[in-house]
């Protein structure tokens, strides 16, 4: 595809998007392959090539950006905007074929079977060839920036963990090479970081506190921007507790009840917003609303283009 030569200019761009390999992670259910597609939608809309890519393979993806299949070979799905499903067994080939010189061929077991068995027996060796072909696509610069919908919490660590590992368990050698600038993508802080997105509850912030501590303790990745997924609206949060005490006295029973609902979320809102400050404070904070009606497994496109605007406004 060639270098892009920087489709937009830096101007234009959040600090965010200035980034050219963004993975987003998070706890199941938080919303995070919606959070991804919307924010590789909006690099798109602001004139970023943007590279959109699935880890899980789940098809989250691929049911926001107009049906059909993803496969590993990107697919221009909008203004843009490419999208893909990482495939190891096909980045298996492509690193053969690019970096040995092994020509594309149809089948390659027993070469598949051999990895299958380095693999199970030596940590990293999968997650690279996930990982290896999104760093290959930022060094290449066939796009302006790369957005993964990463894998959930318990994985992204190994993920930009694996050059580090592999290259020192290679000590020398070709191997030792392909992991080294692989590794020096990933640690650039302003080329690579990693945005969690969290959700407003106790245990899914916790988990999202200890996930960036682990990134920042055993790698040299960069956590700079975290996404409060489903917060309040400011004017329900800006509400004082004697007004929401009055309010609740003059409504109807079904009013009330909403009411009551509302001001325990607010509360537990401002619980987690309170301890990620004290935890992770010195992240930015991206806060987006609860737009209704959403979820990665069941997508609608108004919601999507809703929480896309909304998104716009917070960058």
């Amino acid at each position: 595809m060639g270098s892009t030569g920087a489709s937009a200019s830096a101007a234009d761009l959040t600090p965010l998007l200035r980034h050219r390999l963004v993975f987003v992670t998070g706890k199941g259910g938080v919303g995070k392959s919606t959070i991804a597609v919307a924010l590789a939608r909006l690099a798109a809309r602001r004139g970023l090539r943007t590279l959109l890519c699935e880890m899980d393979a789940k098809g989250s993806v691929a049911a926001r950006v107009g049906g059909g299949t993803l496969t590993f070979e990107p697919r221009l799905v909008e203004s843009n905007l490419w999208a893909m499903v990482m495939d190891t067994e096909q980045s298996l080939r492509e690193y053969l074929r690019l970096f040995v010189k092994i020509p594309l061929i149809t089948k390659i077991t027993p070469i598949a079977a051999v990895f299958d068995f380095v693999a199970d027996a030596a940590p990293g060796v999968k997650e690279i060839l996930g990982v290896g072909k999104l760093c290959h696509e930022v060094r290449q610069e066939n796009y302006d920036i790369v957005i993964v919908d990463a894998e959930a919490t318990g994985h992204i660590v190994s993920q930009i963990a694996a050059p580090r590992i592999v290259g020192q368990l290679a000590g020398v050698g070709m191997l030792l090479d392909q992991t080294e600038w692989m590794a020096k993508i990933l640690e650039d802080e302003s080329t690579c970081t990693v945005v969690p997105v969290v959700v407003p509850e106790e245990l899914v912030v916790s988990e999202t506190i200890d996930l960036v501590r682990t990134i920042r303790s055993q790698t040299k990745t960069a956590v700079s921007w975290m996404i409060l997924n489903r917060s309040e609206e400011p004017l329900v949060m800006s509400i004082d507790e004697s007004t929401w005490s009055a309010l609740e006295g003059v409504l109807a029973p079904e009013a009330s009840e909403s009411l009551r609902r509302a001001t325990a979320a607010r509360h537990l809102q401002q619980v987690a917003i309170a301890e990620l400050r004290d935890n992770v404070g010195d992240l930015g904070f991206i806060v987006l609303p609860e737009v209704g009606g959403w979820s990665d497994e069941q997508p609608r496109g108004d919601v999507d283009e809703a929480l896309l605007q909304r998104l716009d406004e917070e960058l």
